[in-house]
């Protein structure tokens, strides 16, 4: 399995990935069901925003984003989502670690990631790559502006032994 990074060309096989209008809330926050790949592509033109994609053997299986804060020093994993075919066989955590070895190697000081609090699948895979819930008082300040109440969580390489 490698991650590689994003190209426009994987948007289609993406946007097929979520299977009802809750999951696309879940991942992207988005409305639109089916999400296009037209806004999958979209999502690459921020500066800050790098994408990547876990292939195995000759076929896509995971998706996901970091979000660069230069200003805050900080990364966050964002829009995971593993291919439907592919699910429930540990790709998620294989996807999660593959990123926080590339947010790692940016040199930023902290790897957050939000997660939407109906995505059960996710609030139990994260935790084994080594993420904690931030302290509730800042947790509480993030999703102020939020739609939903996330789940914020804070990598601790310690804890994942990285």
């Amino acid at each position: 399995m490698h991650i590689l990074p994003f190209v426009t060309a994987h948007a289609a096989t993406v946007a097929d990935w979520p299977t009802a209008s809750a999951e696309v809330v879940m991942w992207c926050g988005q409305q639109e069901f089916p999400v296009s790949a037209r806004t999958i592509s979209a999502w690459q033109r921020d500066d800050d925003v790098q994408a990547h994609v876990l292939v195995q053997g000759e076929k896509l299986a995971g998706y996901g984003e970091l979000w660069f804060d230069a200003e805050e020093d900080e990364v966050e994993l964002a829009r995971i989502i593993v291919a439907p075919e592919a699910r429930g066989k540990g790709l998620g955590r294989v996807l999660v670690r593959g990123l926080l070895a590339q947010a790692h190697e940016s040199g930023r000081a902290d790897v957050f990631m939000r997660v939407h609090p109906d995505n059960e699948r996710a609030l139990r895979c994260y935790p084994a790559a080594g993420f904690v819930p931030v302290v509730p008082s800042l947790a509480e300040n993030w999703n102020a502006a939020q739609p939903v109440n996330y789940v914020w969580l804070r990598h601790d390489a310690e804890r994942s032994g990285d």
